[in-house]
């Protein structure tokens, strides 16, 4: 799915899901030998790891101290807000209850700021809007907080407003999620995925539970997350008024949901120990 990416890029990607998933919890700081040793069970080797780590570091995302003679990664609290915010939407329970209200945003720009326009039409879909005409997006949503906080980052708050309200035709609200969201490429995807992963996740149920090593558990847990967490930019988390019958999202998100908790015990166990191994050498 990264296949068009660069290394570097693709590198910077894995490092984010490593803190995410596994260093966040843990407070936002790892010893820079405990973090080698994590990404080189994932395939990351040192050079490229050293590389990227710096260049977040310059980007903002990570700031390093040495003490003696190591190094100490932290995330920086712009870090820790993108990981927290992600967090939150990945994994955003489904919208079980609507009350029909749609939440609009109209933008309108100059062609000489379609940068910035770019930047923040490459954002809704995160937040669950879909595009229902050029300069307006639609959610069942109430995301006033986050689109605020949005425009204040890009500073674009003297183009954009926020509207709330009912659909009352003449179409239905049903046409609106079609115009809006392919639910077939999406359920498409969501197909890929269970086939993925289904099959380990009832082999390790067979072996009651797991009969891999802690290390395989920790690799297959974050592989796992690396999926998965695809999900929240094209799926806008639909209450289940506006999704087909049977929607099959529902099994993908049951399957990760399961599968990450079979793995949490022994995973979590690898990366105490070598994050314990480095604090005792």
């Amino acid at each position: 799915m990264m296949s068009p990416l660069t290394p570097s890029v693709r590198t910077q990607f894995l490092i984010f899901t490593l803190f995410g998933e596994f260093i966040l919890p843990r407070g936002g700081s790892i010893w820079t030998g405990s973090l080698l040793t994590l990404l080189d069970h994932l395939g990351v080797g040192e050079r490229a790891a050293r590389l990227t780590l710096s260049r977040m570091s310059k980007k903002g995302w990570l700031a390093a101290r040495k003490e003696g003679r190591r190094s100490q990664y932290s995330l920086t609290p712009r870090g820790w807000s993108l990981l927290v915010q992600g967090g939150k939407r990945i994994f955003e329970p489904p919208l079980a209850a609507w009350d029909g209200m749609w939440q609009i945003v109209v933008f309108s720009l100059p062609e000489k700021k379609r940068s910035l326009r770019h930047a923040f039409r490459t954002r809704l879909p995160w937040y669950g809007f879909g595009q229902l005409a050029p300069n307006m997006w639609i959610a069942p949503h109430n995301r006033k907080t986050e689109i605020l906080a949005l425009c204040s980052e890009l500073d674009m708050q003297d183009h954009v407003e926020i509207f709330s309200g009912v659909h009352v035709g003449p179409s239905e609200d049903r046409e609106l999620v079609r115009r809006c969201w392919n639910l077939s490429r999406l359920a498409g995807q969501y197909k890929k995925f269970i086939a993925k992963f289904e099959k380990e996740y009832l082999a390790c149920q067979n072996n009651g539970n797991l009969t891999e090593k802690m290390d395989d558990c920790f690799v297959r847990r974050f592989w796992l997350l690396q999926h998965y967490q695809q999900f929240p930019r094209i799926d806008p988390n639909l209450p289940a008024a506006l999704l087909p019958a049977d929607w099959i999202g529902f099994r993908a998100r049951q399957l990760f949901e399961d599968y990450r908790g079979v793995l949490e015990a022994p995973a979590n166990q690898f990366v105490d120990d070598v994050i314990g191994a480095v604090n005792g050498a």
